[in-house]
């Protein structure tokens, strides 16, 4: 009865333990996959059409996105620095990260009715 309690404990402690760490993980991410380098307008662009990396512009999201890309930029802005999107709508825009992490992922822009930038997110598809 002894090593019952015991093992529920150490299991109930480590089923804790993992889920924190993954919590962890999942709130930061876009930081440990993303943020391998500096955004380069020339390699963001010339790295579009490559095949050769999976994960081809995923290395400078983060820094796009916490760092160059802030609210109220226009959309003329955005298009002029990024290129032209992978997919575009009325109010958001899309430009391909590739495969990172085994997944296709991309970099979301969002603006408002006056095409001013409001939010970006990475995604996954």
């Amino acid at each position: 009865m002894k090593l019952i309690k015991v093992a529920t404990i150490a299991f109930a402690v480590f089923t804790l333990v993992l889920t924190i760490v993954f919590f962890i993980w999942w709130a930061f991410k876009d930081r440990f996959e993303f943020s391998g380098e500096k955004f380069d307008q020339a390699k963001w662009i010339q790295l579009a059409t490559t095949t050769k990396n999976e994960c081809k512009r995923g290395d400078m999201a983060f820094d796009l996105q916490q760092n160059i890309l802030s609210k109220g930029v226009k959309r003329e802005a955005v298009t002029a620095l990024l290129g032209r999107p992978s997919f575009e709508e009325q109010n958001a825009i899309e430009y391909d990260l590739g495969k990172c992490m085994l997944v296709y992922h991309g970099l979301l822009i969002y603006f408002d009715e006056n095409n001013q930038l409001i939010n970006s997110r990475i995604s996954s598809h």
